[in-house]
């Protein structure tokens, strides 16, 4: 099997909680709360993409990511699209994505100063089962009470807009410069691919799918070409080992996956990558 079950580290933030999932452990009471787990590669390097678990007390800051182009002129590998797959929400947990209304520069950074970017950002209802494709520039804050996998491109870059008064820096230059100062631009199409496959999300920079058995496909990875796999629940095997709800693997050659009856599977991989079959 050329898989890699990639290595979950817990990312403690002032947003996060205490009651994860039980195949995440749990969090002693007297500790910090876990808001992120990332799964990163056990032998090095940044594959393209990043998965996540995020799990929300409080609302996130409202921040923004630079796309490619501008995260290069400042020195950075790339820029940040992302997508978040909703696995639970508290009932009225919201994500804001976008603004209500296009504004200039200047008063994007006049509503950040003086904290009226918060009524400014379109909030919008979220529940479980729902995808939602967040492109770099897009102006945007996930709430609280959430539980969400995110799928990124492979870039540790955010900017702080307004975090609501907490003790934490800011990156008013930088995010006003990378930001598109208006309404969620839905740029990711979904639809079906198949019996018990659908593409949740396709943006310009990553792809997610959500798989659902009883299936069997084979899988046509390449290491330029890879496949990230994130089951949630029932029986996922690859090559006839386990893959367990909690992982993500990356898979860099062909494989013959297995998804019984009951079996829910998140699939990640590149625009333009052959799909597999």
């Amino acid at each position: 099997m050329n898989a890699t079950r990639l290595v979950p580290r817990r990312v403690e933030k002032v947003w996060g909680r205490r009651d994860l999932p039980a195949c995440f452990g749990s969090v002693a009471s007297d500790a910090d709360p876990v808001g992120e787990i990332w799964f990163e590669d056990p032998r090095g390097g940044a594959p393209a993409l990043l998965v996540k678990y995020l799990f929300t007390s409080e609302k996130l800051s409202i921040q923004v990511h630079p796309d490619d182009a501008l995260a290069r002129a400042h020195g950075l590998p790339s820029g940040k699209d992302e997508a978040w797959f909703v696995l639970a929400a508290e009932p009225g947990a919201v994500i804001g994505l976008g603004l209500t209304r296009v504004v200039d520069k200047a008063a994007l950074r006049q509503a950040a100063l003086d904290g009226s970017l918060e009524a400014l950002v379109d909030w919008r209802p979220v529940e479980a089962g729902e995808t939602y494709y967040s492109s770099a520039g897009t102006i945007h804050a996930i709430g609280a009470g959430l539980q969400l996998v995110e799928v990124q491109q492979n870039a540790d870059v955010t900017y702080r807009l307004y975090d609501y008064g907490r003790p934490r820096e800011l990156h008013l230059d930088a995010a006003i410069e990378a930001a598109d100062p208006g309404p969620w631009r839905v740029t990711a199409g979904s639809g079906a691919t198949g019996d018990h496959r659908n593409i949740l999300a396709e943006g310009s920079r990553l792809v997610l799918e959500r798989w659902q058995g009883p299936l069997r496909a084979d899988l046509g990875a390449t290491p330029s070409r890879p496949v990230w796999l994130i089951p949630l629940v029932g029986e996922v095997s690859l090559d006839e080992t386990p893959v367990e709800a909690g992982g993500v693997w990356l898979v860099e050659g062909g494989g013959t996956l297995e998804l019984g009856a009951q079996a829910d599977l998140l699939v990640a991989h590149l625009p333009g990558a052959p799909r597999p079959e």
